[in-house]
Formats: C-alpha cells, sequence, structure tokens
C-alpha cells in the first residue's frame, strides 16, 4: 500500500465515521506565538480544546504536516542517522472534541488498523497509563487483546503524572491518560516491549498515540475532571507506511525511494561522481528537501533568529552533506520538483 494509499484510506475511515476532514494547517503557524512551527496534529485544534473556539463539528480528522526542527521537538542532528527520525513528517489524526471518549477511540484504532490496514491482530501491543482501568478493561474486555499484551506504564520521569502514557499540554490546563500502539516486528529483531529494559531497541515500534484529555489540571497540580472530556491522536505516517510496506526504515517507504534516487542523482550531477547510494548523507538531504519546501512555501526566507534561522541551518545541513559526497555546484533546489511529485 502506497503512502498517498494509506493517507486516503485513513481520512475516508473516519469521514465514514461521522468524522469533518479538515485540511492541514501551515507549518507555520498563524495565530500561536507560543510555537515555531506546527509540530502536531492537534495545533490547529488547540483553542478548540481550551475552549476559546467552537467549531461545526464535533469530529474532525486530518493529515497534517509537522516540522520538528527547533524549540522542544528537535529532530535535527538526529535526521539521516536513524530509522524514524524527520524534519518534516505528516500525522495522522483524528478528534474528538466533547463527542466520543475512550470506547470508541480505541474501537475506531483498532477497526482501522485490522481491517482497513490488515495488520495481524497478533503483531499489535498497546500501553496504557497504569491507573488508567477504564482503558485497560476497553482493550482486554471489549477489543480482546490478550493481557500480556497489555502494558501499564506510571509515573516513570520522576514526578505524579509524568509518564510516557500521561499527557499534558502544559504546566497548567487540559490532561489526561494516554494508550499507544506498538507494532512487533518480530523476535529476529532486537529490542524489547515499552516499559522494558530494552524498550529503546526496534522490535517493537510505537504507531498511534491516543490522548484523552480527561483533566484540567490546576496551578496547585490538582486534576479537575473535564465536563466534556476529549480525544487527540496521532499516527505518523511514515511510521505506518514501513510497517504496511514491510521495511524497517522509513527511509525505504516508496515515498523515499524516489526521493533518495533523485538526491543521488543530483549530487552525482554536482560532482559527486557515483557516490555511495547507502550513505546517511543521502538521507539528510531527502529529509530536508521536505521540511525546507514547506517551510519556504510558507513564507519563511534564511535569516539570523527565530524561523528563518532555522530554515538557513536546515538549508546549510543538506548542502554540507552534499559536499560531502563530492557536490561542488549548486544541486539542493533541483530536488524541489520530485519532492512535490512524490506527495
Amino acid at each position: 500500500m502506497k503512502v498517498t494509499q494509506i493517507r486516503e484510506n485513513f481520512l475516508k475511515f473516519f469521514e465514514s465515521k461521522g468524522h469533518q476532514v479538515v485540511s492541514s494547517s501551515p507549518v507555520v503557524p498563524g495565530d500561536d506565538p507560543t510555537l515555531l512551527f506546527t509540530n502536531a496534529g492537534m495545533n490547529q485544534f488547540k483553542d478548540v480544546f481550551l475552549g476559546f473556539d467552537k467549531r461545526p463539528y464535533t469530529r474532525a480528522t486530518t493529515a497534517q504536516k509537522c516540522i520538528r526542527a527547533g524549540g522542544k521537538h528537535n529532530d535535527l542532528d538526529n535526521v539521516g542517522y536513524t530509522a524514524r527520525h524527520h524534519t518534516f513528517f505528516e500525522m495522522l489524526g483524528n478528534f474528538s472534541f466533547g463527542d466520543y471518549f475512550k470506547r470508541d477511540a480505541i474501537s475506531y484504532a483498532w477497526e482501522l488498523l485490522t481491517t482497513v490496514y490488515k495488520l495481524p491482530a497478533d503483531k499489535l501491543w498497546v500501553t496504557v497509563y497504569a491507573e488508567d482501568d477504564e482503558a485497560y478493561d476497553i482493550w482486554a474486555k471489549e477489543v480482546g487483546v490478550p493481557t500480556e499484551r497489555i502494558i501499564r506504564i506510571g509515573d516513570n520521569k520522576g514526578a505524579r503524572y509524568a509518564s510516557d502514557n500521561f499527557w499534558m499540554m502544559g504546566d497548567t490546563g487540559p490532561c489526561g491518560p494516554c494508550t499507544e500502539i506498538f507494532y512487533d516486528h518480530g523476535e529476529h529483531i532486537p529490542g524489547g516491549p515499552p516499559g522494558s529494559l530494552e524498550e529503546d531497541g526496534d522490535r517493537f515500534i510505537e504507531i498511534w498515540n491516543n490522548v484523552f484529555m480527561q483533566f484540567n489540571r490546576d496551578e496547585a497540580g490538582v486534576m479537575h475532571p473535564l465536563p466534556k472530556p476529549s480525544v487527540d491522536t496521532g499516527m505518523g505516517l511514515e511510521r505506518i507506511a514501513a510497517v504496511l510496506q514491510h521495511v524497517h526504515s522509513n527511509y525505504e517507504i516508496d515515498l523515499f525511494v524516489n526521493l533518495l534516487k533523485a538526491s543521488k542523482d543530483a549530487v552525482d550531477a554536482a560532482g559527486g561522481g557515483n557516490c555511495d547510494a547507502a550513505s546517511p548523507s543521502l538521507k539528510v538531504i531527502a529529509d530536508h528537501i521536505r521540511a525546507c519546501s514547506f517551510i519556504v512555501v510558507d513564507g519563511v526566507i534564511p535569516g539570523n533568529a527565530g524561523r528563518g534561522y532555522v530554515l538557513r541551518r536546515i538549508a546549510r545541513r543538506a548542502i554540507r552533506h552534499g559536499y560531502k559526497l563530492g557536490a561542488r555546484k549548486p544541486f539542493f533546489y533541483q530536488l524541489i520538483e520530485e519532492w512535490f511529485a512524490c506527495t
């Protein structure tokens, strides 16, 4: 299943469940000075979740363009050297604004993964917040996931509610437990299940996070139940594509195969001769043209501060990696046409 079909199937599935398909917002937030770039699907709905904005729908689904290359979420230095880090990626998401809650969110996620995407049920593991008995029971008693594949994750980050399975927008405000879905690549891949000492291995890969905004945290840290709990989910398009296309690295999916070839061709023509097709530098170049293209389209130009400085860093890093491969002429701009042909 190609990336375009995976995206389309996601949006059509949730549209069939009564969700409004909402276009991706720009990667440069127009109304949120706290954000350098859009870094999650829920960003454009932040004021809806906070109660400051009302929409003519209570269910939404998006394929959001995201940038993580500055501020709190900064993956820039890892790009090219890991299987799953990107500066630009798409986040698939479904959202409930005081409409459905845990039961439907979990049911929808399971149906999409096992019925539409046809992932083997026995390859899927889930985590829940340790105190979230409701989500645990839904997975175990209603969905039918064996209890040995449901893992409770407690406060594992040194403070109350500081957990991989408890989401907070900030020190105060909407927050709540989350349930994450993992895909098991099999025993031949090193790594252990989430929560284990070997969890950083590549065997178990998180593919989807369902956040249940259940509480409002006040300045004293007290959790007050929200009158209308909401749902915010996020699934990386490139991650689920790697699983569905039976490859280990995001850079092996169909979207990147053509872009990596174009990157090599451009570098070779610029003086690289016949550069190493497996070089991490080509992954850097292929990733960075995606980020630079959308940042520029949204009106940012290279500069010395803020978003302009981040754009300059990304472009300079890509060009430097081309230089490492032997490029001595301008090449980076030539990839734009190939990138947009892949989207």
